[in-house]
């Protein structure tokens, strides 16, 4: 998402929704809330899959005289978890690109939609209309 709002030449730090506190990318936190159900599917459907040995568990110091353990993803799972979501936002959606085609690639979606809200905010458009595609 900040790759697509940087090539709109949008500034990620000032959103509309969010707080803009330092450090805090606020409008890349606005802008991934209109695409968040495609990550929650994503994570939902990946999780549904995951095994116990998938697991790693780590034993870690809260404090001087504590000990605690975490558990969490093993590399491997990581590492596949990434490449899946790649793919995921390689599939195609039936939501027609702006200047051709009936179908387009997730991907390409959400760097349309954020070159048509910096268009939007520099008057070069009178609305904006979110596309959502839809989950199949």
């Amino acid at each position: 998402m900040q790759h697509a709002l940087i090539k709109a030449k949008l500034e990620p730090y000032l959103g509309f929704l969010q707080s803009n506190a330092k450090g805090k990318p606020s409008l890349i936190c606005d802008f991934q809330e209109l695409h968040r159900y495609v990550i929650d599917d994503f994570v939902i459907e990946y999780c549904r899959k995951l095994r116990k040995e998938d697991f790693a568990i780590k034993t870690e110091g809260f404090s001087t005289k504590r000990k605690g353990k975490r558990e969490y993803v093993n590399d491997l799972k990581t590492y596949d978890s990434v490449n899946r979501l790649n793919e995921y936002f390689q599939r195609k959606v039936k939501v027609p690109r702006i200047r051709m085609g009936d179908k387009q690639e997730l991907e390409t979606l959400i760097n349309e939609e954020a070159s048509s809200l910096a268009m939007f905010l520099r008057n070069e458009r009178q609305s904006w209309k979110p596309r959502i595609s839809e989950l199949y």
